[in-house]
């Protein structure tokens, strides 16, 4: 079975949230850092042109970012906090379509393309139980774990059973009253400690993102926030101090209501995160800018939510356009000048897939979309210290 997201289709029912915002690059609404002045006067002399290039040098290791002062105070300054959180940049990570025994060959072949080692690797996990050769509801297969060797890890863990039966499927109610402790909690709750222990690594691990869509079939919105928080504190007392609380939603504001219902509260939750795509003729939507697509989800849920939670772009992408080859090239090219502008947004995870549908594939459409793509990947803001 493919370790890949299930039918994203719930998601639509009443729509997808059309922002009304304009692109940041007329309305001024996302600010470019200032850049100080560089500029010197010409000195003459021989010994002081020298001095010059030296701090001209020194300059450009500076702007060129984290990774290019390795061992220097601006280095030991962006290392990433204990909750994960780069402070002087974002992350760059994916989703990259894969079989359960190829992930870390697909992951390699995405890097290749885009020109870098992704810093955040996502994949998908349901709660089955594990038998056998089934490791759907295992979290950190050893495919994962070779992966995170020198990667991070975001384990999307959802309560479902897929291809099992309607009896099968997990309920949120259940999991509050622990019905599911001793045969999937407990058992993946131990494997993640496990590894921590091993590898002193982290993960950040969601349980159920966009759970926005998924009421009422699964439960209420108060029987989701007792299902998370059972396996929140069910984790904590088992001694799993290695995970990275990160709740994801849709970001679609039709949803508004559910987002605030839904919401665990801060003690439980380390990231937020939320998915916003330009659909295209996909779903029947408009063409809409990056910014567009991420500048109104931001502002609530910094209003509503959270104004200091460390935020993530955990899926973000756009559908290409056929009549005009440049234009998802064009789109992406948007990427890091508007991330720059939201504010406490610490992660840029691009899905490279497509969603159940016609004219829904959001992979990356063509040479000129992976060369904008591999920019965005250069972008020193997009380049921090692992460690």
């Amino acid at each position: 079975m493919r370790f890949a997201r299930p039918d994203r289709r719930s998601r639509f029912r009443s729509g997808p949230f059309r922002s009304t915002s304009a692109d940041s690059s007329t309305t001024g609404q996302h600010r470019r850092p200032k850049v100080p002045n560089r500029r010197r006067r010409l000195l003459v002399t021989s010994a002081t042109a020298t001095c010059a290039v030296l701090l001209a040098v020194l300059a450009l290791r500076d702007a060129s970012g984290p990774n290019g002062a390795s061992g220097s105070a601006a280095d030991a300054k962006c290392r990433p906090t204990a909750l994960l959180e780069p402070p002087c940049g974002a992350w760059f990570g994916a989703f990259v379509p894969h079989d359960k025994a190829n992930l870390a060959e697909k992951v390699h072949g995405y890097e290749k393309n885009v020109g870098r080692k992704l810093d955040i690797v996502y994949t998908y996990h349901d709660m089955s139980a594990v038998e056998g050769t089934r490791l759907e509801g295992q979290l950190l297969t050893e495919q994962e774990q070779r992966v995170g060797e020198d990667r991070m890890l975001l384990l999307s863990w959802e309560s479902k059973w897929w291809g099992g039966t309607k009896k099968q499927q997990p309920t949120w109610k259940q999991i509050a009253d622990g019905d599911l402790d001793a045969s999937v909690i407990d058992v993946q709750a131990q494997r993640v400690k496990e590894y921590g222990e091993r590898t002193g690594k982290k993960v950040f691990l969601s349980f159920d993102l966009e759970m926005d869509t998924r009421t009422p079939e699964a439960g209420t919105p108060a029987e989701y926030v007792r299902a998370y928080r059972h396996i929140h504190d069910r984790f904590r007392e088992l001694g799993v101090d290695n995970v990275v609380w990160t709740w994801i939603i849709t970001g679609y504001l039709d949803h508004a209501d559910l987002f605030e219902r839904m919401y665990p509260g801060d003690e439980y939750v380390d990231w937020i995160g939320y998915n916003q795509y330009n659909y295209y003729r996909c779903h029947k939507a408009d063409w809409l800018s990056f910014a567009q697509t991420q500048t109104a989800t931001h502002e609530w849920i910094r209003t509503h939510l959270s104004d200091d939670k460390p935020l993530m772009l955990s899926e973000f992408g756009s559908a290409s356009d056929a009549n005009r080859p440049d234009r998802q090239a064009d789109w992406y090219a948007q990427v890091p000048r508007v991330l720059k502008g939201l504010e406490g947004v610490k992660a840029a995870l691009q899905w490279n897939y497509r969603d159940p549908g016609p004219h829904c594939n959001l992979a990356v459409a063509n040479d000129q979309a992976w060369a904008s793509l591999r920019k965005v990947a250069a972008d020193p803001y997009l380049n921090q210290p692992l460690k």
